[in-house]
């Protein structure tokens, strides 16, 4: 499993309704992504971006 280095300007929320992590990007609430796990949420966030 690979490991992603989570940065620091990240807000990260769960979606008990859906099972999902949703990950923002603090200095664009805009931006945003889903993943089954944290980790995942931040990696789609960064290929998003």
């Amino acid at each position: 499993m690979n490991t992603v280095e989570i940065p620091r300007q990240v807000r990260v929320t769960y979606d008990v309704k859906l099972n999902i992590f949703l990950v923002y990007a603090k200095n664009d609430p805009q931006k945003f992504a889903t993943g089954i796990t944290i980790e995942k949420a931040i990696q789609n966030l960064y290929q998003a971006a």
